[in-house]
């Protein structure tokens, strides 16, 4: 059958973008490469016609040099258009690019929204209110557990609570009374001196004259005044 029919040819596939920009651009390289060469001679020419005098001479080299400026002009004209047709494809290639993108971005949209379903049909928020009610419930037992444990057992039922503010209150006026007198305690209080020795079993201060020092007798010391002067008897002052 193949002999008879032949066998189809496969089409082949249609330059990309990228192919027929690449293509482009290697002519613009071969129609620079031109140009340059151009230029060279170009430059050579004018040398000439410096060097040569007016006359056919001159006027046959003037020829030349404006046959390959044509040239180089022709070159240039096709170098632009090849110019602006990589532009175009460039243009191009950015739109194709950014149109893939936007299918890849679509795709992706469409993948995460049917997971984002998929998820959303196994979390209801009925049982999420339900499970927070559970756990509200779960808490209150957990802190009638707690308060149970925390009951003191030698603490009797039939004390009254008035009955103990009052001998907090009680104890308050007594501590208040303890320390008076610009907050200096009771035992330190000028009349509380006594009860302090007493306590301390120290023996009371002496009443009376001073002991007269060694060499002089109590009744010098007691002729004298503060001083340690001999003391006016009171009849002179009266006189």
């Amino acid at each position: 059958m193949k002999r008879v029919f032949g066998v189809k040819k496969e089409k082949e596939p249609p330059p990309s973008v990228g192919d027929a920009s690449e293509r482009i651009n290697k002519r613009g390289e071969t129609v620079d490469e031109k140009i340059k060469k151009l230029d060279i001679e170009l430059n050579r020419y004018k040398e000439q016609i410096k060097k040569t005098r007016p006359g056919p001479a001159q006027e046959a080299v003037k020829s030349r040099a404006m046959r390959v400026l044509k040239q180089k002009r022709m070159y240039e004209g096709q170098r632009d258009m090849l110019y602006n047709q990589t532009f175009n494809l460039d243009q191009v290639a950015f739109a194709s690019e950014g149109i893939k993108d936007a299918q890849q971005t679509m795709t992706a949209l469409k993948s995460a929204n049917k997971e984002l379903k998929g998820m959303m049909k196994t979390v209801k928020i009925q049982d999420i209110d339900n499970l927070q009610d559970e756990m509200m419930d779960l808490m209150d037992v957990s802190n009638e557990i707690q308060e149970t444990l925390g009951r003191s057992y030698n603490v009797p039922d039939d004390i009254d609570e008035e009955d103990l503010m009052g001998e907090l209150d009680a104890l308050e006026a007594d501590m208040g009374l303890e320390t008076e007198a610009d907050g200096v305690p009771s035992y330190l209080q000028p009349d509380k001196e006594s009860d302090l020795d007493a306590e301390l079993h120290l023996p009371s201060a002496p009443i009376g004259h001073a002991a007269a020092p060694a060499g002089r007798s109590n009744a010098q010391v007691q002729a004298e005044d503060e001083l340690g002067l001999p003391a006016v008897p009171r009849a002179s002052l009266r006189g």
